[in-house]
């Protein structure tokens, strides 16, 4: 388990964590979400022990990582795929960081094999893709079996072929008991993949949920409701709490389930012809609850294209 405990780390006068405090469970794939600027590399490189606190505690299960004797193997992580020497092969790259971390040389073929490198093992990086790097990265988080993994943008450059390995591989990984801790901005991915997410702006806590729970806060996560009795069960539902408002003839309720409607439409015979829940995707329901933690905010009003072409002479 990773247990990040009210961690503030500032770097002069800019606060990069703020107070932050959260743990990742093992079992489980956690996301780990924010806008740029939002501290999470900080926090991972906190986590890693490559940055120290200004104040509060980061333990991996229950110490810090500095202090654990046999890091590789409590630990692996991918935080730059591309950081390795392009004149090395694959199999050098990895017996290398093998000898470092006091590794058996017989992992290098297993963590190879796992992540589909064996038949390019002996070619140099220089000329690998993006892709294959992610794939090397995560097989030098591997090397010593750690039960402890943490990913930062692990699918950047691979094919959809491979978004969908890695995904399986990282439920998978999740399923043998590892901890994981997984951060991207492609919340689609994110979405497929993790069981919980941990959203942080501007350094602080946002969201500490499942996505099932995170997307049902969102405005954009609703009932609808079709009713020939619509007019009556509005009030009914506005006193219970709920927030309606109406679209097209039907009821848009908020704040409550579509269970929670039936019950209050059947305990007072109303008649309905739509009843569904209309979940909010992860990305609207990021965006709603992040919008005030942007650090870079664009402002594009409608027809902006048409404008910016004005301006520079450019239109005919």
């Amino acid at each position: 388990m990773i247990e990040v405990n009210d961690v503030t780390k500032r770097y002069g006068e800019t606060v990069a964590v703020d107070g932050l405090s959260f743990a990742v469970k093992p079992g489980i794939v956690t996301g780990f979400l924010g806008p740029n600027g939002a501290g999470k590399t900080t926090t991972m490189r906190m986590i890693l022990g490559l940055d120290a606190p200004t104040s509060g505690a980061v333990t991996v299960n229950g110490r810090s990582y500095r202090h654990v004797p046999a890091p590789m193997g409590e630990v692996g992580a991918l935080l730059d795929a591309k950081a390795a020497n392009g004149g090395h092969t694959a199999r050098q790259h990895l017996r290398w960081i093998a000898r470092a971390g006091g590794l058996p040389e017989r992992r290098i073929d297993a963590v190879l094999d796992l992540v589909g490198l064996t038949e390019v093992a002996g070619r140099r990086l220089g000329g690998f893709s993006l892709g294959m790097y992610q794939r090397l990265g995560i097989a030098a988080a591997l090397l010593g079996d750690p039960q402890t993994l943490i990913f930062d943008e692990p699918v950047n450059g691979l094919d959809p072929e491979g978004i969908r390995w890695i995904r399986s591989f990282l439920q998978g990984l999740a399923e043998e008991g590892r901890t994981i801790l997984l951060s991207s901005h492609l919340m689609s991915e994110m979405e497929a993949t993790a069981d919980h997410i941990i959203v942080i702006g501007r350094g602080r806590l946002i969201a500490d949920a499942s996505i099932e729970e995170f997307t049902r806060r969102s405005a954009s996560s609703h009932v609808r409701v079709v009713s020939p009795q619509a007019s009556s069960l509005a009030p009914m539902l506005l006193r219970a709490g709920a927030g309606v408002s109406d679209e097209d003839g039907a009821l848009i309720v908020t704040g409550v389930e579509a269970s929670f409607v039936g019950k209050v439409a059947a305990a007072n015979r109303f008649e309905l012809h739509e009843l569904s829940s209309r979940r909010a995707s992860l990305e609207a329901a990021f965006m709603e609850l992040t919008g005030s933690s942007q650090q870079y905010q664009a402002s594009a009003p409608a027809g902006a294209p048409h404008q910016i072409l004005a301006l520079n002479g450019m239109e005919n």
